[in-house]
């Protein structure tokens, strides 16, 4: 149920946003952002061997670096790209055919990226949700007391899976 619910919502903010672009503050999104959630409709983007912890991003002029740290079977990973493009509307262009957009945030507690990548003449779109902090978020309803889980829930009607990291 939760995974239907955090689908659908993620769905209504990214058309949203495509209608209505807002001016992003490139000043106040910089920082650490830890991520804990992950949607997608392409299972591919969801299962690969580095699953990615947290982004820390950096503005100097008119580039955005991102630093980010990925789990890989066990051992951390870095690494670093800055974007050939960016603008305030929230969309950051980088090497190798990918991209960011910010589609909503509140500069100080929560994130949500819309990642985009180009790979094998094909699209992949992952919406992802960021905290700033090292908290852990509290377990869907109905669930007090459970460990948390990194395993995918249920796939909804319309193809969308959720991971709870």
């Amino acid at each position: 149920m939760e995974a239907g619910l955090l689908s659908a919502v993620l769905g209504i903010i990214l058309l949203q946003v495509e209608m209505t672009a807002q001016d992003l503050d490139l000043q106040k999104i910089a920082g650490f952002w830890r991520e804990v959630g992950v949607a997608s409709s392409q299972n591919l983007a969801l299962q690969t061997p580095k699953r990615l912890e947290a982004l820390f991003l950096t503005l100097s002029g008119e580039e955005l670096t991102v630093k980010a740290a990925y789990n890989s079977s066990g051992s951390c990973e870095t690494e670093q790209i800055v974007s050939s493009e960016v603008n305030v509307s929230g969309r950051f262009v980088f090497p190798g055919h990918r991209e960011i957009q910010v589609i909503d945030t509140d500069y100080e507690q929560f994130a949500i990226l819309r990642v985009s990548l180009h790979w094998r003449d094909k699209e992949f779109h992952v919406l992802k949700y960021f905290r700033a902090d090292l908290e852990e978020p509290p377990p869907p309803s109905g669930m007090l007391g459970a460990p948390p889980t990194r395993s995918p829930l249920a796939a909804q009607p319309w193809g969308t899976r959720l991971h709870l990291l």
